[in-house]
């Protein structure tokens, strides 16, 4: 894999033709890689409300994924916060307040410093809320999400980070949750990663997004990456099922893109 900055590598071909193939763009190192990824995200909102007035992103946890968040709130570009629905693709089923929330680390990062239109903000509930069964915490983000793919088709952009076992929101390896083929929203009560307990979208809504950015850094994530690029089962790789309807872009660091040929 050369080392420039920002290479295109060209991945596997898929057989279902719904599914674009993956573009791969190699970043020199992870500050690099989040100031890009930071770019793209602005560009594709600006895009989304350029032609149909409003936009919706996905928005994700983990340090890369709030490191770009922060990168956003440096250079927004032309984004009008007004007309951006913002939901996320996991949540840890906790307190309000408690900092292992993404929401939380959103809003600290990103969203408490940006004119959101508030109403247009769609949190997961909290345990100590409204909804302090997962199960039905679950059910209710599930409205939200279908009203909001009735009214707008798709997500305009889902963001993904991923973990060594190629985890993807909070759907983790051979587990119930990334084998979920109908349901868009589902509870996680067994996840190996701490919390335990979680609300999490699934494959067939990450599917509903337009544009899906996976941005991964560090070596211990790299057999991962190259493994989700090859063509390995989702059930085995869960990132090996994210795709856009329109692109699906890895964006690595070299570290991670080291396994890649």
């Amino acid at each position: 894999m050369s080392e420039t900055s920002a290479q295109q590598y060209a991945g596997r071909e898929r057989t279902d033709s719904d599914l674009p193939a993956d573009t791969v763009e190699v970043h020199a190192d992870a500050g690099v890689l989040v100031a890009a990824a930071a770019a793209r995200f602005v560009q594709l909102v600006v895009a989304a409300q350029t032609e149909r007035g409003s936009a919706s992103v996905v928005l994700t946890g983990g340090g890369t994924g709030i490191s770009m968040l922060e990168e956003v709130r440096k250079a927004p570009g032309d984004i009008d916060w007004s007309r951006l629905d913002i939901f996320w693709g996991d949540e840890r089923f906790v307190p309000a307040g408690d900092p292992e929330r993404n929401e939380l680390q959103a809003r600290e990062a990103l969203l408490d410093h940006v004119p959101v239109d508030h109403a247009r903000v769609h949190p997961v509930a909290t345990s100590d809320g409204e909804y302090p069964d997962p199960v039905e915490a679950a059910a209710e983000y599930s409205a939200a999400v279908h009203a909001h793919l009735a009214e707008h088709g798709a997500f305009d952009v889902h963001l993904l980070g991923m973990g060594p076992d190629a985890h993807i929101n909070s759907l983790f390896p051979d587990t119930d949750a990334v084998r979920e083929e109908h349901e868009l929203v589902v509870a996680v009560t067994n996840s190996p990663k701490p919390p335990p307990v979680r609300v999490t979208l699934t494959l067939p809504a990450v599917r509903r997004a337009r544009h899906v950015m996976l941005i991964v850094a560090g070596a211990g994530k790299a057999e991962a990456v190259a493994a989700a690029i090859g063509g390995a089962e989702p059930v085995d790789i869960p990132a090996a099922g994210a795709a856009g309807s329109a692109s699906t872009t890895w964006l690595l660091d070299r570290e991670a893109a080291g396994a890649l040929r």
